[in-house]
């Protein structure tokens, strides 16, 4: 359900269960976790298999259980966020729900032509994770989050482009995820994570 592939100093991880649009279960959430904790590259890229990045959580669960409001999704976004490397969402399609929280934590955020956004906690009468409207805040302004939060607007990539919560749109987020971490990744060991650490 996650394939984790390791090259020198990138650590690329997959959303793999294209057959549920990449729905979140307890055991990925889990996966991912483990991954981002005990990793320490330079740079760290989430991507997906299909052409949805992630639905969301996974309604059987959701149904089933606590998943809605599990702890493990800010853990990981927090695990993310908190990551010392360059830390790039790689969106191959539509992003939706509790995985935006991870797509909000990372550095940067890269999505394929077409990728939409929406997170309709409002509509499924939950909270979001407690950490997602801060940052989305700190990305779109108020206004947009609201937008996007209380209105379950749902946004194209143009629009998400424009309001900063898009960085590129490529055809390839990976290769243009890797091609934006060339300088840090030639760079002396240490000096992209403490240029980050200014920010």
């Amino acid at each position: 359900m996650i394939n984790i592939e390791r090259q020198e100093d990138k650590l690329l991880l997959l959303l793999n269960r294209p057959d549920k649009a990449n729905a979140v279960n307890t055991q990925m959430l889990e996966m991912l976790i483990s991954a981002v904790s005990g990793a320490n590259t330079r740079l760290l890229m989430i991507s997906n298999e299909g052409t949805t990045f992630s639905a969301g959580a996974d309604l059987n669960e959701v149904e089933s259980g606590d998943l809605a409001t599990s702890p493990l999704w800010e853990e990981l976004s927090g695990a993310i966020a908190g990551y010392p490397g360059m830390t790039v969402a790689c969106l191959n399609g539509t992003a939706a729900g509790g995985a935006l929280g991870m797509v909000l934590a990372c550095d940067m955020r890269i999505a394929r032509p077409g990728s939409e956004v929406f997170y309709p906690v409002m509509r499924m009468g939950h909270l979001p994770q407690p950490s997602d409207p801060g940052r989305l805040a700190a990305l779109v302004g108020p206004a947009k989050a609201k937008l996007i939060l209380m209105g379950g607007a749902r946004l194209t990539d143009r629009e998400c482009l424009a309001m900063g919560l898009f960085d590129r749109i490529e055809e390839n987020p990976i290769h243009a995820a890797m091609s934006l971490a060339g300088d840090m990744l030639a760079a002396p060991k240490g000096h992209g994570e403490a240029i980050k650490a200014m920010i």
